[in-house]
């Protein structure tokens, strides 16, 4: 099975039934992402394009909004810059009806959106995912990411929940940002990319 691709590419198989990704595909540039233990070697019909592994982190500490924070609520309004900066920056992947998964903030400056976080992934009750983090390579070293992800943290716990990322494992200087606001390393995981076979 595999979330509707207008809100992303994330997929998953049941053991045995992985030749059945092959069908999920929306047209002949779509991607399927699996988040598994391990790679995931390409089922009949598909292609490996990337593998990444990842670091997935949980929050353990208390919210501690930085001072001066000022985030906005991001809306309908903003959806078309918020995909531009999304497909700018690259923070994950990105489709038409991602900023629908849930609350997203963002930093505006002179009337233009440079840095957002927002919400995504639901696996378990009480647990959310913190996603779209992302800001303008002009307005980085501001502590905007710190900002709203302590933004989106808070709104978790003002409904009881636990505030959960995935980092690419190399990116050291996020995961440092992370851990500095409470994050702790839950597990590793590893992201195939599958494209379409030829």
């Amino acid at each position: 099975m595999r979330i509707d691709p207008d809100y992303g590419p994330f997929a998953a198989a049941a053991p045995g039934h992985e030749a059945d990704l092959a069908a999920l595909f929306a047209n002949d540039d779509d991607e399927l992402w699996l988040v598994e233990a391990e790679a995931v070697a390409p089922p009949p019909g598909t292609v490996v394009r990337k593998t990444a592994r990842l670091a997935q982190m949980v929050a353990t500490g208390p919210v501690v909004r930085p001072a001066g924070s000022f985030c906005v609520r991001l809306g309908g309004q903003d959806h078309r810059e918020m995909a531009a900066l999304a497909h700018a920056t690259q923070p994950g992947p990105w489709r038409p009806f991602t900023a629908y998964y849930g609350s997203f903030y963002g930093q505006i400056r002179d009337g233009r959106l440079i840095a957002m976080a927002g919400e995504r992934l639901r696996p378990a009750p009480g647990m959310i995912e913190v996603s779209a983090v992302c800001t303008d390579p002009a307005w980085r070293g501001q502590g905007l990411a710190a900002q709203l992800i302590c933004q989106v943290m808070s709104e978790h716990r003002d409904h009881g929940a636990s505030s959960f990322l995935h980092s690419y494992a190399e990116n050291a200087g996020a995961i440092a940002l992370y851990r500095k606001l409470g994050f702790e390393l839950r597990c590793e995981r590893v992201v195939t990319i599958l494209g379409k076979a030829n």
